[in-house]
C-alpha cells in the first residue's frame, strides 16, 4: 500500500486530459518498444486528427504497433513529426507508403545508443516524457519495468513526464525508479504488453549459432541481440556453464539460459551475481519471469552501453548483426537499397567494449547471401553507412565459417572473408578485390 496516496490520486487524469497538457511545438521523448504507452497515445492521436495540436516533434527508437497505429500514421505526420533514432517495421512501412505518392521517408537521427539521453537532453532539449510503468511501491516509486534506456535520464530532465500505470508492466531492480515527485501526469491502463513472436529459424542461423557458441568459453558474459541468429546461439549455448549477461536488450533466449542454470554472472566484474540489461522484449512468460526477480537489474542505457565499463568485464563477448561487409571488415547494418532499415543501436558501444576486455570477442554475423541466394552479402565495398568500422572489426561469421581480423592485413582480411562467402560468389569476389588492388596502384603513380 502507498504511503502518500493522495498526492498519487491528486495526478490521476484520463488519457484525454494527460494529452490535453502536452502543448504545441512540443519535443517529445517516446518510451522505446513495449513501453509505449497505448492510451495516451491514442489521445494524443486524436488531438492530432481534430486538429488540436501542431508542431509536435516525437524522439524515439523501435517502436511498435502501440505507436504505429496511433501516433505515427502518415497522416498525422505534419502535426505529430517522427523522429525515429532506430528504425523498425513501422518506419519502413512508413517509408514505403511514402514512396507510393512521392514523399519523403521518416527522418532518422544517427547516433549511438550509449548517447542518446545525453542527446535528448543537451542536444534537443525534449521536454516531454510519455511511457508506461509498473505500479508504484510504498513509497510511490514508480518502475520503468522493461526500459530504463533513455526513459530514465528524461524522466529527471523533462519539465513534463506522463506515466501510463499498466499492472502488466513487471517491476525491475537496479536503477529503474521515477519517484512520484517528478510526475506530472498519471493515467492508469491496464493492457497486456506487446509480446514478440519467436523467428522460425533457418539451417543457415543454426548453422551460425553452433559456430558463435564453439567461440564462447565457459565463464564469458554476453550480449546479444534479438532474432533468429541470437535465438540460435542461445540454443547452442546450453552446454556452457558460469556464463553472465550485461547486454542492452534481454530476450527470452537469454533468460532461458538463466532458467537452465547456464547463467549465474558468477564470474563477472560489473554487477557480479545479476544479470544486466537496459531493455527488454519477449512473450508473457518472460515479461512474469523479470517481476521483481532479485538475480536481474535494469539500468540506463549511458550505463550499460558504456564500453569501458562493458570492457570491465572479462570475457565480454557481444554478438550483432550485420547487413553487408565489404573485403576490408567494414559493416553496414542500416541500409538495404538506399533505404533505412534499422539504425545503429548500440552495435559499436559493445563491439568497442568487448573489443577491450580481457579476452573478450567482439562477434558479428550475417547470412552469407539475401534476395533468396541471389546476393552476396560480403561485397567489395559497402551500399551504405559505415556502422562499424573496419578498425574495431573484430570476428566475422557466416554459415560458412568465421574470420579473425584482428592483426591482418588488407589482404589477408580479403581473403579470410572471402573465405567465409558463399562459394557462388567467391571467385568474383577475388577478382574485383584484384581490380580495387589494381587500381589503388594506378592513382598512386
Amino acid at each position: 500500500m502507498m504511503r502518500d496516496t493522495a498526492a498519487y490520486k491528486s495526478l490521476m487524469m484520463s488519457p484525454e486530459q494527460a494529452a490535453a497538457s502536452i502543448p504545441n511545438g512540443a519535443r517529445i521523448c517516446m518510451g522505446l518498444g513495449v513501453a509505449q504507452p497505448p492510451a495516451v497515445l491514442e489521445a494524443l492521436a486524436k488531438r492530432a486528427e481534430r486538429g488540436d495540436i501542431d508542431g509536435v516533434s516525437l524522439y524515439y527508437l523501435l517502436s511498435t504497433a502501440v505507436a504505429g497505429m496511433s501516433v505515427l500514421r502518415r497522416e498525422l505526420g505534419d502535426r505529430l513529426r517522427p523522429m525515429s533514432l532506430f528504425h523498425s517495421a513501422v518506419e519502413r512501412a512508413l517509408d514505403d507508403q511514402a514512396l507510393a505518392v512521392g514523399g519523403l521517408p521518416t527522418d532518422l537521427i544517427p547516433v549511438a545508443f550509449s548517447r542518446v539521453p545525453q542527446m535528448l537532453r543537451d542536444e534537443i532539449r525534449v521536454d516531454t516524457l510519455v511511457t508506461q510503468v509498473a505500479p508504484p511501491d510504498e513509497d510511490g516509486n514508480f518502475s520503468l519495468g522493461t526500459n530504463i534506456d533513455y526513459a530514465h535520464g528524461a524522466a529527471r530532465s523533462c519539465e513534463r513526464v506522463i506515466v501510463e500505470v499498466n499492472r502488466h508492466m513487471p517491476r525491475t531492480g537496479g536503477t529503474s525508479v521515477i519517484p512520484l515527485a517528478a510526475v506530472a501526469a498519471i493515467v492508469e491502463h491496464d493492457q497486456p504488453l506487446p509480446e514478440i513472436p519467436s523467428v522460425a529459424r533457418r539451417p543457415e542461423d543454426d548453422a551460425i549459432g553452433s559456430i558463435i557458441a564453439s567461440l564462447i568459453d565457459d565463464g564469458a558474459c554476453l550480449q546479444m541481440g534479438i532474432g533468429a541468429v541470437p535465438e540460435a546461439v542461445c540454443a547452442a549455448l546450453k552446454g556452457h556453464r558460469n556464463l553472465g549477461i550485461h547486454s542492452e536488450l534481454l530476450t527470452p533466449g537469454l533468460v532461458d539460459l538463466m532458467t537452465a542454470g547456464v547463467v549465474d554472472n558468477s564470474r563477472k566484474a560489473v554487477r557480479p551475481g545479476k544479470t544486466v540489461f537496459t531493455f527488454a522484449m519477449g512473450d508473457r512468460r518472460f515479461y512474469e519471469f523479470l517481476d521483481r526477480n532479485p538475480d536481474i537489474e535494469g539500468h540506463p542505457v549511458d550505463y550499460v552501453n558504456d564500453a569501458a565499463l562493458i570492457a570491465r568485464n572479462p570475457m565480454a563477448v557481444s554478438v550483432n548483426a550485420t547487413l553487408e561487409v565489404d573485403l576490408q571488415g567494414a559493416c553496414n547494418s542500416e541500409v538495404v537499397n538506399g533505404r533505412q532499415y534499422s539504425a545503429a543501436g548500440g552495435q559499436l558501444d559493445f563491439v568497442r567494449g568487448a573489443g577491450a576486455s580481457p579476452g573478450g570477442k567482439s562477434i558479428i554475423a550475417c547470412h552469407a547471401t539475401a534476395a533468396s541466394g541471389t546476393i552476396s552479402r560480403i561485397v567489395p565495398r559497402l551500399s551504405g553507412p559505415v556502422t562499424t568500422p573496419r578498425n574495431d572489426v573484430h570476428i566475422i561469421v557466416t554459415e560458412f565459417g568465421w574470420a579473425d581480423l584482428r592483426g591482418k592485413s588488407l589482404a589477408e582480411r580479403a581473403k579470410a572473408l572471402i573465405g567465409i562467402a558463399h562459394p557462388k560468389f567467391r571467385d568474383e569476389l577475388a577478382t574485383q578485390f584484384g581490380r580495387g588492388l589494381s587500381r589503388i596502384g594506378e592513382d598512386s603513380q
